[in-house]
């Protein structure tokens, strides 16, 4: 499938997180973009991208925080697609830090959305968590609300051409905040690993998965769009095994604003999904004008996606073989 950001600019928000770099290396590898702007607030992490890409003409670095809609506006100009990835997203953390979570998960998205519409960008696709179905935590629920400022974004700014799409998809193999770093260095200490419960599921990507699921989404998205990607589960203790297999796994309970399992898609979303080959698409609640509704076949009336009733699934050797090959 051709993509279309082949010769185009693309801004990423957030752009000096895990899905940044990933994002950046895969785009400069494999398509031809005209040019790619990394926005971030951090400048050590952009300081040490510089280091790997800063030689590459086409890659622009450019210092600033989605809470500041002036700065978004000047690193907008002439920007043609947007993955805004920039998110507060620890759950405990926002527990404690509420306010900070909505400047920067709400404010900052609503921030993004002006700004892409008064710079005449074609295309914007915001990244979400499965953490923003039916949210139990502050962090779901700042997410959610994101998702929904995104999609109705679609009814104001038609008369401008820009179209607004989402991005959910669940935990990231390999992204910072992973559990992996956790349960290898408490193995090689000879430590037991902490399992918040024993039956709880995730849902699982690759980070190469989540950058080329976002790609092909450019390429689909008309605007108004949720995309969700059909991928596995896996059990919890099964990846505790995959990388520590002699290791004691030990109860510690849930967290505070933890699921026992993840939901993607609820089951008041589900009439209006449809099911792709790739993927699950629910569409925007209100209609819009110019909106093409893909082809594919809608769910069974009360279908939820959720990593306990998937029908994709992990076992022990197959996450081993994945932390392999990713070297994790």
């Amino acid at each position: 499938m051709e993509s279309t950001i082949d010769d185009a600019s693309i801004l990423i928000t957030g752009g000096t997180g895990s899905f940044g770099k990933a994002f950046l290396e895969e785009v400069l590898k494999t398509r031809s973009p005209r040019r790619v702007v990394v926005f971030s607030r951090d400048e050590l992490k952009q300081y040490e991208m510089r280091e790997r890409w800063g030689d590459d003409p086409r890659v622009r670095f450019f210092l600033g925080d989605i809470r500041d809609r002036d700065r978004l506006k000047m690193a907008l100009h002439g920007v043609d697609y947007v993955v805004h990835a920039a998110a507060l997203k620890q759950v405990d953390t926002a527990e404690y830090n509420p306010m900070e979570y909505v400047k920067t998960n709400i404010l900052g998205s609503e921030n993004v959305i002006q700004a892409s519409i008064e710079a005449g960008v074609k295309k914007v696709l915001a990244l979400s968590t499965d953490k923003a179905s039916s949210p139990v935590n502050l962090y779901g629920a700042t997410k959610l609300t994101a998702d929904k400022l995104f999609i109705s974004s679609n009814h104001y700014s038609a008369a401008y051409n820009t179209a607004f799409s989402v991005v959910r998809y669940g935990n990231v193999m390999g992204s910072r905040g992973s559990v992996i770093p956790l349960f290898r260095r408490l193995a090689e200490q000879g430590q037991p690993l902490p399992i918040t419960d024993l039956r709880m599921t995730r849902f699982w990507i690759t980070l190469p998965q989540a950058v080329e699921f976002v790609i092909s989404s450019f390429t689909q998205m008309t605007g108004g769009e949720l995309y969700v990607p059909r991928i596995p589960s896996m059990r919890v203790t099964d990846l505790a095994r995959a990388v520590a297999p002699d290791a004691e796994l030990i109860e510690v309970g849930i967290r505070p604003g933890e699921k026992l399992h993840e939901e993607m898609i609820s089951s008041e979303d589900s009439r209006r999904t449809l099911q792709l080959a790739d993927r699950y698409v629910v569409m925007p609640t209100l209609s819009q004008w110019g909106y093409r509704e893909p082809a594919g076949d809608p769910v069974e009336d009360g279908f939820s996606y959720t990593s306990d009733n998937n029908d994709l699934w992990l076992d022990v050797d197959q996450l081993r073989s994945m932390l392999n090959d990713l070297n994790l």
